[in-house]
């Protein structure tokens, strides 16, 4: 089951012609993949500071199908998935909702994150620890 974030687009989100931009929307979904995370019982403070694996986002790509506006209300759904022992990805989709908040309406952009674990010290890959393979099967 996807992870589901409700987010009202901020005036911060926007540039200069209004409509949200290019790199705010994967700060947008940055926000959900950490709430994702809160919910999972994962401490942040804990999983950005661990000495023992790193998490970076090694690829990032991003489809804008329609313009997404300040004051518009969007649903962030996520679903991460296992590329190997040490690499997932996180697929989002951005969906506006009607004013209601009540239902989904039209797509309006999909992101795809990849992220390797690594160790901090030696920087080589390693596998997921077990907070992040739990998860994943939790999210997927």
């Amino acid at each position: 089951m996807a992870f589901e974030y409700d987010y009202t687009i901020q005036f911060r989100d926007t540039d200069a012609a209004g409509v949200v931009y290019f790199a705010s929307i994967i700060s947008l979904c940055h926000v959900a993949y950490e709430a994702s995370l809160i919910e999972s019982d994962i401490d942040l403070k804990s999983f950005v500071s661990n000495p023992e694996f790193a998490v970076p986002i090694t690829h990032v790509a991003a489809d804008f199908l329609r313009p997404l506006y300040c004051g518009d209300r969007v649903s962030i759904s996520l679903t991460p998935a296992e590329i190997d022992r040490g690499k997932f990805e996180i697929i989002y989709q951005i969906l506006t909702l009607d004013a209601a908040a009540t239902e989904r309406q039209n797509l309006a952009a999909t992101v795809t994150t990849k992220h390797v674990v690594i160790d901090p010290q030696t920087r080589k890959r390693q596998d997921l620890p077990r907070s992040l393979g739990e998860w994943l099967v939790r999210w997927r």
